[in-house]
């Protein structure tokens, strides 16, 4: 008999959800991850469970929460949720072989943290083994406006390879809802980590000009 063929490996990446305001980013990034066949390991800070409760209206005990719940049965097999103490959990090691690390959304306070290396739980201590080992790391902040502090210490991460994705959606492929802008900003974290995706269409050269309210004249 021939042998059996070899697997193909199964991406490994971890998602960090912070306190920064934005956790239907979060939320939608590990179901597409899912979706795409990737292993996802999933941690979030206890502020990330308040801001749930507020803007999702989905209210978890941090300490026995489970957020594997908050997916598909069918996509929870490949799922793995740590606590944001487990120092022993995969995302904490280098060696552990996860290849990219996302806090999304990452607030401020966590940013500060991860910029100067003060790693305080896991989702802080993921992004510090993913600096220390030379691995994609992508923080998607959102916050507005911004201090001197916050740009100094994202213009730091920049300069050590992360990369620094803002949850700033854009509206030239005219967004009809809410889960339209939360997809656009998916798309751009699962472009930076190679993740082939149909979360958003794709730009295309217009083969004619659209139309436009100013369209109608001069004074119209």
């Amino acid at each position: 008999m021939p042998p059996e063929p070899i697997p193909t490996p199964r991406r490994k990446l971890a998602v960090m959800w912070s306190g920064g305001s934005g956790i239907a980013y979060g939320i939608r990034l590990v179901e597409a991850l899912l979706q795409a066949g990737c292993e996802v390991h999933l941690a979030a800070t206890a502020a990330a469970f308040r801001v749930l409760r507020h803007e999702a209206g989905i209210a978890l005990d941090p300490a026995t929460g489970d957020l594997a719940g908050l997916f598909a049965p069918e996509l929870r097999g490949h799922l793995r949720v740590h606590a944001r103490d487990a120092v022993e959990a995969a995302p904490s090691s280098g060696s552990a072989g996860i290849e990219a690390v996302i806090v999304c959304p990452c607030s401020m306070g966590t940013l500060a943290r991860i910029a100067h290396g003060f790693s305080s739980n896991l989702v802080e201590r993921a992004a510090d083994v993913a600096i220390k080992e030379g691995r994609r790391l992508v923080v998607v902040p959102r916050e507005t406006p911004l201090s001197t502090i916050h740009l100094q210490n994202m213009l730091d991460l920049a300069r050590l390879g992360v990369v620094v994705l803002p949850a700033m959606p854009g509206f030239y492929h005219r967004p009809q809802s809410v889960q339209d802008l939360v997809d656009f900003v998916v798309g751009k974290v699962l472009d930076r980590l190679g993740v082939e995706h149909a979360v958003v269409r794709r730009w295309q050269t217009p083969t004619r000009r659209e139309p436009t309210p100013y369209d109608e004249g001069e004074d119209g």
